[in-house]
Parts: C-alpha cells; sequence; structure tokens
C-alpha cells in the first residue's frame, strides 16, 4: 500500500467562509489568507492522508483476515489491532502535518496565482456568490490533487516505514492469534496464482506457546 494513493476531498469542500482582504495586500498575501492555505485547513488535510491508508488497511486486509482468528479471540486481537492503529496515527500524523505546513501555502499559492488575478483574489475574499467563487470551487480538484502530490511526497519516505511496521504488526497480531492461518491462507492463495502474486514480506511464524 503506498502513502501517495490516500484521497482527501472533504476539508476543502467544506463551508467557505472567507474574509475581507486589505486592498493593499499582494497577490500572494491575499492567498495565503483564504481558507484553504490556513493552519485549521492544512491540519484537517494531514490527519485525512495519514487515516486513509489506515482505513483502506482495515477495510481490504483486517476485516477480511480477522475471521481466521477463533472468536474467543477476536475481542482481545480487535484491542491489539486498536493499539497499533493509535501507534502509527500517534506518530504519523505529526510528520504529515510539518509537511502540510511547509509545502501546503506554496502549493495552494502556485494554483491560484496561475489561476487568479489580484483583483479576482480581492473579489474571491468578500463575494460568495460571486461567479468568481465558481471559478475557485472549480479548480479545488486542482487544489487537491497539487496539495496531496506536494505533502505526501514530502512526508513518504517517513511514513512508509510507520504503515509498513502497522501492517507488518497487525498481521502478526492476526496470525498469531489464528495459529498460523493468516500464514498459510497466504501461502495458499501465492501458490493458486503461480507464485507470482507479489508479497511486500513474509508473515511472521505464530509465536510459540
Amino acid at each position: 500500500m503506498n502513502f501517495r494513493q490516500t484521497a482527501w476531498a472533504a476539508a476543502v469542500t467544506a463551508t467557505l467562509t472567507l474574509i475581507a482582504l486589505p486592498a493593499h495586500a499582494d497577490k500572494r498575501e491575499q492567498i495565503l489568507r483564504l481558507p484553504i492555505a490556513q493552519k485549521q485547513a492544512l491540519d484537517g488535510l494531514a490527519s485525512d492522508i495519514t487515516q486513509a491508508p489506515a482505513r483502506q488497511l482495515m477495510g481490504q486486509f483486517v476485516q477480511p483476515a480477522i475471521g481466521l482468528v477463533p472468536p474467543e479471540k477476536r475481542e482481545a486481537t480487535g484491542q491489539q489491532i486498536d493499539a497499533e492503529l493509535q501507534k502509527y496515527q500517534e506518530t504519523a500524523t505529526p510528520v504529515v502535518k510539518a509537511s502540510a505546513a511547509k509545502v501546503g501555502p506554496a502549493a495552494v499559492a502556485s494554483v491560484l496565482e496561475d489561476k487568479f488575478t489580484e483583483e479576482e483574489l480581492k473579489q474571491l475574499g468578500v463575494m460568495l456568490d460571486s461567479p468568481v467563487l465558481k471559478k475557485y470551487q472549480s479548480v479545488i480538484p486542482e487544489l487537491q490533487k497539487t496539495l496531496i502530490d506536494k505533502v505526501s511526497a514530502d512526508a513518504r519516505s517517513q511514513v512508509d516505514p510507520k504503515l509498513q511496521a502497522l501492517q507488518d504488526n497487525i498481521r502478526k497480531i492476526i496470525d498469531t492469534a489464528s495459529g498460523g492461518k493468516l500464514s498459510q491462507a497466504m501461502a495458499n492463495q501465492n501458490a493458486a496464482q503461480g507464485g507470482d502474486a507479489p508479497a511486500s514480506k513474509p508473515a511472521a511464524k505464530p509465536a510459540k506457546k
């Protein structure tokens, strides 16, 4: 699972509470006053980018695999998995927030400076129901893509190992709780696919009792 493949669509499309901009502010200053460039929006972006791959891991791997665990062990196994998820979020979120603060404003400015004139940016700050706002909304997908690309690229080298560790630790938890059934299921799947299926890492053997 690649950190860059996460999706973020909620934070930017929330209600736009724009503030009036002073007439003397230059173009970049006006851009940095827009909500999308503010710390709150960038922090929301960072949280969404961090959580998305964990949610994907839960949906695509953990939920199907948990069925291999005996019913009497599922609650304890779930608690261990929750602890791993919490650990991942606590260590990865600050990294992505730092990247968002570092590269986010410039990423926003690079798009808006190209798409809007200084006069349009002035209007954008005070005219919520104007054609300019519609134009602003029309470039939101490009803003999202630019932000995700820049923040993900900047944070990927630090977050990918944390995400891989999360995936490996959860695999070990489930494999141990299922008595090695997960390892066997993965081996069977690989054999059924002719041994060509990609495997990020062999599952760990269950701990000895």
